[in-house]
């Protein structure tokens, strides 16, 4: 199992971020040989790891059992893996971190059941590992905010009169969640107080806000090949996110005949909105939203007990707003 390079100056969580690799291959047993391989590659094709690093970092404040927090960061990768392979059926994306996604190999029932089958796998590590119910009621709490959030985004497709409000309510539910689960599942599994575990909880949902602005901003102005994804595929699939919307906000009568084309929406006017978007200053705004939650978490992390996994949260966090993780 490959893991990414940016973690290779942090050998203290370098070692467990491999186990967590190889405890979800363990486990991923499904019938169907070459689904499961595919599964496998998409596991072990160079991810960051953010989520389970973040859950190892926060149990590290409390000495514990490190095989069971290992355990952890395995299901919530499991999780996020999951939610990864049910987007692609959603978008119908042909391609994931650079390779063939498996609902553009098998077909998207395959792909929808593979995705299933991954959330039973993660069910299967939580009930094995978690310490008491509160941590599986937690789990539950965030999956179906999880859940509810994508499902926004699908029933909010080309609505150009989407708010920025309603933005935050699928970010927060969509990629929030799953960064304040892990932060939780790590500070109150590792055996510290609940009042530390909230205080986790609210700072990896911050941190998941910001890091789904800045992946949202990366769509107006990255490549293709820098992001692993077609460019301008948000605006394309109707997914309209902070940049956008900030800059509607600004000039609808110029943006919105342009959207409602919808799918139908050719390159010279996809290039006219994002230019649009640029001169109006919604990706200004947005980056400058994502930093104000980056820097809200990270005088949250400051105020942490001063150990060693600290200073790498501090670092890894302050990283994330540059795009250097």
């Amino acid at each position: 199992m490959k893991i990414n390079a940016i973690w290779d100056q942090y050998p203290m969580i370098k070692d467990e971020l491999g186990q967590t690799l190889d405890l979800m291959a363990q486990n991923i047993r499904a019938d169907n040989q070459p689904v499961a391989q595919a599964i496998l590659h998409m596991v072990g094709s160079g991810g960051k790891l953010l989520r389970p690093a973040y859950l190892l970092l926060f149990s590290m404040f409390k000495a514990t059992d490190r095989h069971k927090m290992v355990a952890l960061a395995a299901a919530v990768e499991t999780l996020h893996t999951a939610t990864l392979i049910h987007d692609d059926v959603i978008d119908s994306s042909p391609t994931r971190r650079g390779s063939i996604s498996i609902q553009e190999q098998f077909g998207q029932s395959t792909a929808v059941y593979s995705g299933d089958y991954l959330f039973i796998v993660c069910f299967r590590l939580m009930s094995k590992y978690a310490g008491d119910f509160r941590g599986i009621e937690r789990y539950s709490q965030h999956m179906e905010a999880i859940l509810n959030g994508e499902m926004a985004q699908t029933s909010e497709r080309y609505d150009v009169n989407i708010s920025i409000d309603q933005y935050f309510k699928q970010v927060s539910g969509k990629t929030g969640q799953l960064f304040s689960l892990a932060a939780f599942l790590g500070a109150y599994e590792s055996g510290n107080t609940i009042a530390f575990a909230k205080r986790a909880e609210q700072i990896g949902l911050k941190i998941g806000i910001a890091f789904q602005l800045l992946d949202d901003i990366l769509d107006y102005t990255d490549t293709s090949q820098e992001i692993g994804k077609p460019i301008h595929k948000d605006i394309r699939e109707g997914i309209y996110s902070a940049p956008l919307i900030l800059a509607m906000a600004q000039d609808r009568i110029a943006l919105v005949p342009l959207l409602k084309k919808q799918a139908q929406i050719n390159d010279q006017d996809l290039l006219i909105a994002i230019k649009l978007v640029i001169k109006l200053g919604g990706i200004k705004q947005a980056k400058a939203i994502a930093d104000h939650y980056t820097q809200e978490a990270l005088i949250d992390l400051k105020e942490l007990p001063d150990l060693p996994a600290k200073k790498i949260l501090i670092e890894i966090t302050s990283a994330l707003l540059e795009r250097r993780f």
